[in-house]
C-alpha cells in the first residue's frame, strides 16, 4: 500500500504549508516581539521629543544644528 512514495500526494502539501509558514515567520512587515530593529538616532530622539513637546522649538533648533554640524 505505503510503496515509499513520500512526495506524491498530501505530504506534498505539507511540504507547501511548512514553507509558506516559515516564508510568513521571516519576511513580516510588522514588528515580532523579540526581533531586532534598527536603533534610534540621536536625531531620531530630538525629532520625538519635541514632536511630544517635552521641548520647543528654539531648544529643537539649536540641538539639530549641532547634530548636523557633528556629521559634517
Amino acid at each position: 500500500m505505503y510503496d515509499g512514495y513520500h512526495f506524491l500526494g498530501m505530504h506534498l502539501f505539507w511540504w507547501f504549508g511548512w514553507g509558506i509558514f516559515i516564508f510568513w515567520i521571516f519576511a513580516l512587515p510588522y514588528e515580532i516581539p523579540g526581533q531586532r530593529r534598527k536603533k534610534d538616532t540621536a536625531l531620531d530622539i530630538l525629532e520625538k521629543r519635541f514632536i511630544d513637546g517635552k521641548i520647543h522649538a528654539d531648544e529643537y533648533r539649536e540641538k539639530r544644528r549641532v547634530l548636523l554640524q557633528d556629521k559634517v
